[in-house]
């Protein structure tokens, strides 16, 4: 039994991270309908703008998260406002056709910037720090990963539901026009959410970086995971975003204990079965 105990926790922990990837996915698309073909790219993009501040500042990559975190939540903001606003109507794909050309244009830009040589944020003893819990070990760092992407899932749950900027997303989300004729400015809302999104992003990106190396190249598997963990979970649901993380983080880390080749293959085999299954996922919003 503790043979797959230990890749069980191990999946669980991973999940997190998978959960920090979905967040900002599913956050824009319950607002705003739009799926940003981007957003790997821009967790890739928060690993490098945290790469240059730790080395420039001589900081640690977790301190650098609070210049990281307000430069992306602006980035995003701008974006929505001077970009994405103008391709938003009743036809998604003016947005998709976007949101792919900026991909191309991080990718390249970084790679032009960085070269293609992997990098990796250094975060000294906390790699390799771990405790034990029963009969496994887990990474202190993992731990982190997984109670912050809980924090950040419960505060977005909290605050859609119990602020007047959530208030603001769900009426803008079921009824643009409306809320125009109540005064509310929805290009303004619009830039909040993607705001809110490349904030959760800048922490994805900050994470990945510290556990795994990175180049210009990796957005492209980091937003299928994170569409993956999103419609797993369930289209609308916050709390679903990271049971969907997980069940995804589970099936590589038992997929890689069979055979080391099955951990990636493993997780979207379980993906397909879930959406033969439920279509929606697993806990999707009943509106």
């Amino acid at each position: 039994m503790d043979l797959w105990l230990d890749p069980i926790i191990q999946g669980i922990l991973l999940g997190g991270l998978y959960a920090l990837f979905a967040a900002g996915l599913s956050l824009i698309f319950g607002v705003m309908r739009l799926v940003n073909i981007a957003h790997g790219d821009l967790i890739v993009l928060s690993a490098y703008v945290a790469l240059t501040t730790s080395v420039s500042l001589g900081l640690h990559p977790l301190a650098a998260l609070l210049l990281v975190i307000p430069f992306m939540a602006a980035a995003g903001y701008v974006l929505q406002r001077l970009l994405l606003n103008r391709t938003m109507g009743g036809d998604i794909l003016p947005p998709l056709l976007v949101t792919f050309g900026l991909s191309v244009i991080i990718q390249n830009a970084l790679l032009m910037g960085y070269s293609a040589d992997p990098q990796k944020l250094k975060a000294g003893a906390i790699e390799t720090a771990s405790v034990t819990l029963g009969p496994v070990s887990a990474g202190v760092l993992p731990l982190i990963v997984f109670a912050t992407a809980v924090s950040v899932i419960g505060g977005l749950q909290w605050m859609f539901y119990h602020t007047a900027l959530g208030r603001a997303f769900r009426a803008t989300s079921d009824r643009q026009d409306i809320v125009q004729l109540m005064g509310i400015n929805r290009a303004h809302v619009f830039g909040l959410a993607m705001a809110l999104a490349l904030a959760v992003t800048a922490l994805a990106g900050v994470f990945l970086g510290i556990r795994t190396s990175f180049d210009p190249a990796v957005g492209g598997s980091r937003l299928i995971f994170g569409f993956e963990a999103v419609i797993i979970g369930g289209l609308g649901n916050i709390w679903g975003t990271l049971a969907g993380g997980v069940i995804l983080g589970v099936a590589q880390t038992l997929g890689a204990k069979i055979d080391p080749g099955y951990q990636v293959l493993a997780g979207h085999l379980v993906f397909l079965i879930i959406l033969a299954i439920r279509p929606r996922g697993l806990f999707p919003r009943i509106d």
